[in-house]
Formats: structure tokens, sequence, C-alpha cells
């Protein structure tokens, strides 16, 4: 692996570049075959887990946090899988890349799905040492995981990927049993399922030349702002990351108008491809230095990379600009209130937009510090308030709400230091600024 640092992009003929960036409306008008359960049967879906949910104030694995109905993303993850197999009489795996922070916790919870039609799969990602930032040697003392070690290693980013699944030997356990594509994204994304069109276009392919790398990216709006996007260098398509972006230009890497796309981490990627490139050391990545301080005030650097960067290293790669409606993070407890909102219908272990929206477009919302942990943040709703009539939400300080609130338009509730405002039971909030330490009464 090597750091590169891109200069002056060469020049290209700009349809040269979004002949590789496709529409999903496009790829959805093919339609599908009458034998989609034989194409559902070389699949196999894989969830990036490795992640904590410490952001959000919870121990333990991210994707046991319940989000909707007291689901977990990974409860479901498993429906969404377990209904495409009754549905298609299929057998779609499901595979969880864990991190060394996530297994134990991961594995024993998997133990509720033995009666479910889906086969489970787990392998880890590698462990690297942090590095002390001033003498760049590594923290750790010795190899083991306890102690004052404990903070010396992390997991090496999601790119760590493809050697960890080669080295498990799952990926070779796959095309033994004739499967040829995985599907990969991260399992807090709720609108990462799997698409018969998109694996339509892979196990078909219009012109008949084989696609080994498909990167779903979305048009980006303000609050996307920091995704990494697909441009176009020597040919082949890459993913430039912010974290890769000199200073100088961050302003304009943050640009809608500029870069109008960013990746949302749902891949789907060629199994032989994978290991024709793993057992040639092919993979090439681009290194991600990521400055960390640990508790006690060590400052440390991470070196990482990203899944979605090997796409250069891939033959005839593709981007297809799909629907919003397939990225829907849950990174913050903002994220949270939408999803657990009646902005969604579950259906299936899958999340779809109410119809009685009239909007396409996903409120903005900003809950303050009060709210950054999942226990504070459901202690202070009764219940979760209608919101689809909701264009932008911002609360902050010491706020509650209480059952059967309305919000609507724009609402800003901003208590002020030792200050507390109570949204009491049907109170309907339209264009609203409530400020101070106040009641609402005249609802």
């Amino acid at each position: 692996m090597k750091t590169i640092r891109l200069t002056k992009p060469e020049i290209l003929p700009f349809w040269t570049f979004m002949e590789k960036i496709q529409p999903y409306e496009k790829i959805k008008a093919r339609g599908l075959p009458d034998n989609i359960s034989s194409v559902l049967n070389k699949l196999v879906v894989v969830k990036l887990n490795g992640g904590l949910g410490t952001s959000m104030g919870c121990k333990g694995p991210k994707s046991l946090i319940g989000v909707r109905n007291e689901n977990t993303f990974l409860d479901l993850t498993v429906q969404q899988i377990e209904h495409l197999n009754k549905t298609y009489n299929t057998d779609v795996p499901l595979v969880l890349m864990n991190s060394f922070n996530t297994d134990e916790d991961t594995k024993k919870i998997l133990q509720k799905y033995n009666h479910c039609r889906v086969k489970i799969y787990t392998f880890n990602q590698s462990r690297y040492p942090r590095i002390n930032k001033e003498s760049l040697l590594p923290v750790a003392k010795n190899v083991s995981f306890s102690g004052e070690n404990t903070e010396a290693w992390y997991p090496p980013g999601h790119g760590d990927i493809y050697a960890s699944f080669y080295n498990s030997g799952l990926l070779d356990t796959f095309i033994g049993e004739g499967k040829e594509y995985i599907f990969v994204s991260n399992i807090d994304n709720l609108g990462a399922t799997v698409d018969l069109y998109i694996l339509n276009h892979l196990m078909n392919p219009p012109n008949g030349k084989p696609c080994e790398f498909v990167m779903e990216v979305t048009n980006k709006t303000r609050a996307d702002v920091k995704g990494g996007t697909l441009t176009q260098y020597e040919g082949k398509l890459r993913l430039v990351e912010i974290a890769q972006v000199p200073k100088a230009h961050v302003d304009e890497f943050k640009s809608v108008s500029k870069f109008k796309i960013f990746n949302t981490n749902n891949l789907w990627i060629s199994l032989t491809a994978v290991k024709r490139l793993q057992e040639q050391n092919a993979i090439d990545m681009e290194i991600i230095v990521n400055p960390k301080t640990l508790d006690g005030g060590l400052n440390v650097i991470q070196l990482e990379t990203a899944v979605g960067a090997a796409i250069k290293s891939f033959e005839n790669s593709l981007g297809i600009n799909v629907p919003r409606s397939r990225f829907l993070p849950v990174k913050t407890t903002s994220d949270l209130l939408l999803v657990m909102s009646n902005l969604y219908s579950l259906n299936a272990g899958s999340l779809t937009m109410s119809e009685k929206r009239e909007f396409p477009t996903v409120p903005l919302v900003k809950l303050g510090s009060s709210f950054t942990k999942v226990q504070d943040y459901l202690r202070r709703f009764e219940s979760i308030p209608d919101m689809l009539e909701l264009d932008h939400l911002t609360v902050s300080g010491d706020v509650t709400f209480g059952k059967n609130v309305s919000l609507k338009g724009t609402v800003i509730i901003i208590a002020n230091h030792g200050d507390r405002i109570d949204i009491p039971p049907g109170a309907v909030l339209e264009n609203k600024i409530v400020s101070g330490n106040l009641r609402i009464l005249d609802h």
C-alpha cells in the first residue's frame, strides 16, 4: 500500500466520466429476469460490523442498539435477508465483519437467530497497533489486549475487508458454493437493502463485459459535505475522501455544486476478482492518517484504509447514482429520531418513506448535547413526535417532549443554561421558535 497525492487531474471528456456513473433509473429500466432466484443464489451479503456505539453513549457493538420497535440494526438486517430467502426460495447468507471490539458480544447475540432462514457467518478484521505521534513508535508494550494495552490497538478501517475475508477462508468457501458477488454495506445504513435491479445488472451485463466493482453514489446535500466522492484519474474511477484533501481545498471539496455525488459505501464486488487481486497483492488503497487523542491525553495516529478506495484496482468499475432512500445511516440520535418517527414505515426489516409525506426529502434535525446519549434521548421523549410535515428541527438545552406532539415546518426550541422547556402532550408546533424557560399552553 502507498500514499498518493492527487495533483492536477487529467482533463478528460465529460462523457467518459459520466459513462462510468449510470443513473439508477437506467439500471432499473432493464427489468428483472424470470430466473431472479438463481441470480440471488449467487449473492452474499456482507455487513461492516466493527463499530462500537460509544458516540451515542452505548457500550458494545453499535449493531445491537434498538432503532425501531425495539429491533436492532442486526435484527432488521436478518429480517430483510430472511424475507428475501422466503420470498424467492433462495439461500442468501449474511456475513458480519467484526472487529476485536465487537466480536464477542456479536457472537453471543447470534444464537437468537438459530431458527431464522439465514445462514450467518462472521470473520474478524485485523488488529493494528496505534502509533505515538511524537516518537512514531507503537504504543503497545506487547501483543496482549488487556490492562494498559487495551487502548494500544485499533481496527484499521473497513479497507481491511479484502485481506481479512480472504484469510478467513470464507472467500474460497463461497466461490466453491457458486457465489459470485458480495454486497457490502455499513450495518448502520438502514437503506442498504439488497437491490435486485443492480444485482441483475451485474449478473447480466448489457455489453457482456463483467463489472467487477459497483459503488452506489447518491446526490449530495448540505448534510453530506464530508462524504467521499468519485473522480476519474488515469482512466480509472477513484474514491477521494475528505481526509485526503489538503486543507486549502477542503471548502472546494465540500461544494455541493462542484462535487454533486458522494459514496454511500454500498458496494457490489466480484468474489473471483477479490481472490485474483489478493493473490497478486494488487489491491491498491491510499492510506488515511487518522489522528486521535487517547483518554490519558496521548496523541496517536492510526493508519486506515477505506473499502471503496480499492475501486481503481478492479476492472470495468461502475458508479450507480441511486435514490437517496438507499442512504439512511444512523450515526447520531438526530438520525435515530428520524428513523423512529412516522416518516418511515417498517416492513420485513426495511424502512420506506411514508406515502403521507408530501416531500421526498428528509427533514434536517439537529438535537443538542442533552440528547447525545441514547439513554438521555429516550428519556426526553414520552413518544416520538409526528414529523410528517416537518422541514427543520433544532433543539438545544434541557428540553422534554410530552406524548403526541406534532412538529411542522421549521421548529426551533432553545432552553438557555439553567432553564428548562417542557413541550406538553398534544402540542402542535408549526413554524415556531421557543426559547427561555417556558411551558407551552396554546395548543
